[in-house]
């Protein structure tokens, strides 16, 4: 799985330079492309993994892989704002808004997630109707009812009367961070006309967890390691799966949910051996 991740963050990132080739100079171009710099690529390995599970090449699902990398970008770029959770370290670098300064740190952001609903109309990743299917599903993933509405949420939470409870925390989670790695893990099926409910539960199942896994190494990580800062979250008494089922419980949840998402892929059998090790590295990670 490792060789395999590693071949996708290569084709991905020189998808995205390609993609970005040709823009005028200046620091827009060059805050975009440092925002697309490192990164663990597993939304775009969900993509690329589960399209290639189907039959699909991955010249098809290589487009879609660098879409759901370009947003992802954005939404980083996006999060880190002074208006929205402040950080100044990222992928183990300053965050865009330090480098340079908020507005191209916005204006970065924004093109990024033009360049990536640009790159879902690709000719390469299929017939008309399956890139109208996937910019739909898309633009549902990662706006006002996805990934947009998780982060209000996030930053309602912070001036709150009451912290949030665990049922709540869920819907969070599954929105800011579950609704497009649920995009990327059904993208194949997608493409490929199948269905998509199996790779639905995987992606859920496994959303979590990696959220999970994320505020235990707020708690246990070290910023060499991680790449951004640690410990945010207790020192701003933010609610948490570590805050609400303490660390040990916290780590139970995030294996019993990979438990889950292993079992979601039984209909594919052997063919879904990387996304089952994928599920397992995203609780093992440290960064």
């Amino acid at each position: 799985m490792m060789d395999r991740l590693e071949e996708v963050k290569a084709q991905v990132q020189s998808a995205l330079e390609a993609a970005m080739t040709g823009l005028p100079p200046g620091e827009l171009a060059d805050a975009m492309r440092y925002a697309c710099i490192g990164g663990k690529r597993i939304r775009a390995f969900l993509v690329m993994e589960s399209a290639r599970m189907f039959g699909l090449r991955d010249r098809e699902s290589l487009p879609v892989a660098a879409a759901v990398e370009a947003l992802h970008a954005y939404s980083l770029v996006h999060d880190d704002l002074p208006s929205m959770d402040n950080d100044d370290l990222r992928r183990g670098l300053p965050t865009v808004h330090v480098q340079w300064s908020e507005a191209t740190a916005i204006l970065a952001g924004d093109a990024l997630q033009s360049l990536a609903f640009g790159l879902l109309g690709d000719p390469q990743v299929g017939a008309p109707e399956v890139r109208l299917a996937l910019i739909r599903g898309f633009s549902e993933a990662v706006g006002a009812r996805g990934m947009v509405w998780g982060q209000a949420l996030d930053i309602a939470a912070e001036t709150a009367i009451a912290p949030l409870d665990l049922v709540a925390i869920k819907r969070l989670q599954q929105a800011k961070t579950g609704a497009l790695i649920q995009f990327a893990a059904t993208a194949g099926a997608v493409m490929a006309g199948e269905d998509t409910a199996p790779l639905a539960e995987y992606a859920r199942n496994l959303g979590l967890a990696f959220q999970i896994q994320d505020d235990i190494l707020d708690v246990t990580g070290n910023e060499a390691e991680t790449g951004k800062r640690t410990g945010k979250d207790g020192a701003a008494n933010k609610a948490t799966f570590v805050s609400l089922l303490g660390l040990e419980g916290a780590q139970d949840k995030a294996r019993k949910l990979v438990r889950n998402a292993e079992n979601a892929l039984d209909p594919y059998g052997e063919a879904a051996g990387n996304l089952r090790q994928l599920a397992r590295f995203v609780i093992e990670r440290d960064a």
